[in-house]
């Protein structure tokens, strides 16, 4: 049973970084095998695509993320990471991540961690 779990959420003051971490167990293949991916939910909110790293290495963000955030691997470990800098208060939300069950980003899926608070405030 694949199981997907993050940490590394908190309160921090806007400007400041964060890097969360998500382990992946349970997986007969490496975790570069598929496409992983960060997403994040605020309530009320549909849920958002905020970075993306298909099995060939390739990474695509959210603009509003764009040249703040970046998603990162470690196969040998099948770790997941995302390291957020710069963070302002529009970026509160339950950060979540995903792994697919094919080598690029799809509609939805196949498995989900259950979830990280990261919240900015002063």
């Amino acid at each position: 049973q694949v199981q997907l779990v993050e940490s590394g959420g908190g309160l921090v003051q806007p400007g400041g970084s964060l890097r969360l971490s998500c382990a992946a167990s349970g997986m007969t293949f490496s975790i570069s095998r598929y496409a992983t991916a960060w997403y994040r939910q605020t309530p009320g909110n549909q849920r958002e695509l905020v970075a993306s790293i298909t099995s060939g290495g390739s990474t695509n963000y959210a603009d509003s993320v764009k040249g703040r955030f970046t998603i990162s691997r470690d196969y040998a470990r099948n770790m997941l990471y995302l390291q957020m800098n710069n963070l302002n208060p529009e970026d509160t939300a339950i950060y979540s991540c995903a792994l697919f069950d094919a080598m690029v980003v799809t509609r939805e899926p196949r498995y989900w961690g259950q979830g990280t608070q990261v919240t900015v405030s002063s």
